[in-house]
Order: C-alpha cells, then sequence, then structure tokens
C-alpha cells in the first residue's frame, strides 16, 4: 500500500468536536503531496484537526479560490505542451471532477506523508501550511504572471508528477454521506 495525500471538500471544516457532515472525496496522491494539492489548499490555508488521525494534522482551504488558482496555472503550463492529448485529458479530467464535487472548502489530509520521516507529524503540517504550500502558491502567481519560467519549464517537463494525480467519488479512506 501507497503512502497518500488525500483531499476532499466539505461546506464546513472539521473542528475538536465533530467532522462536516457531507464530505466529498476529491483527489488522492501516492508518495508526495503535489503540486495541485498544495495549489488547491492554497488560499485561505489554515491547520485543522484531521477527520482520519488524531493529531491535529489536517489543512482546511478556501474552495473556489483555490480551484481557480488551478486552473489558471494548468493553463499556463498548457501553453507550452500544446498537442499532449494525455495532460489535455487529465485537465478536462481533473476540472470536471472539481466542479463536479464543488464545496466552500478543501480539506487535506497529509497523514500518511507526514508519517514518513520521523519529524513530529503536527510540527510537519504547520511548516506545510506556513511555508511549502505558500512557496507553492507564489511560483504559480509568478509563472501565471509571465515570470519564473525556469520553474514553469520544470513543471511542464513533469506534469505527471505534479497534477496526474486519482480524481474520484471515493478514495482510500472515504466518509459515509
Amino acid at each position: 500500500m501507497a503512502n497518500r495525500s488525500y483531499l476532499y471538500s466539505a461546506d464546513s471544516m472539521p473542528d475538536e468536536a465533530r467532522i462536516p457532515e457531507r464530505i466529498r472525496c476529491v483527489s488522492e496522491h501516492n508518495w508526495d503531496i503535489p503540486l495541485a494539492h498544495k495549489l488547491l489548499a492554497g488560499r485561505g490555508t489554515t491547520v485543522v484537526p484531521s477527520m482520519i488521525w488524531n493529531p491535529r494534522i489536517g489543512i482546511a482551504a478556501d474552495y473556489a479560490e483555490g480551484a481557480a488558482l488551478l486552473r489558471e496555472l494548468l493553463r499556463v503550463v498548457g501553453e507550452g505542451l500544446e498537442g499532449d492529448t494525455g495532460f489535455a485529458e487529465c485537465v478536462a479530467r481533473t476540472t470536471a471532477h472539481l466542479e463536479k464535487q464543488r464545496a466552500k472548502h478543501f480539506l487535506l489530509e497529509t497523514g500518511e506523508i507526514v508519517s514518513m520521516t520521523d519529524d513530529d507529524p503536527e510540527e510537519s503540517v504547520r511548516r506545510l501550511a506556513s511555508e511549502d504550500i505558500p512557496a507553492a502558491v507564489a511560483a504559480a502567481e509568478a509563472a501565471i504572471a509571465g515570470h519564473h519560467a525556469d520553474w514553469l519549464a520544470a513543471v511542464r517537463a513533469d506534469w505527471q508528477r505534479h497534477f496526474a494525480s486519482f480524481y474520484g467519488e471515493a478514495l482510500y479512506f472515504s466518509f459515509p454521506g
């Protein structure tokens, strides 16, 4: 079994007492928190209780703004991948699923990824929310604005790693609803 990052959507955020009533499955990615998950969780980012594990290692973010950021970056990445049908299909699947699973918040579950090291999981998630995600957002914003050409070229060269996650209505951890 692969360790994965999991992305969900919901109209409320989990708190110490309960998880949201209706949780929609968005995406999972093996062995990493991909650029797409970081960007989707990149607006209004806040650490929240996990819906799966006991430590406070969940991340919530604004759905509409995160989805808009990813769509804009995919557009810019695609400008250098004309004719790549695999990329075009990935973008179509991703954007259609994001529209279908729309809610108020993204909920990123990182427990399996942050547990792969000996670092404190809660500190790893705080660092992810305060450093790694904002750095990914800043790089994407610069690329969208026409800057950061080297970063954009590297993303295009390895687009599968960044964007080709599994998007589906059922993930390894799914919730009734």
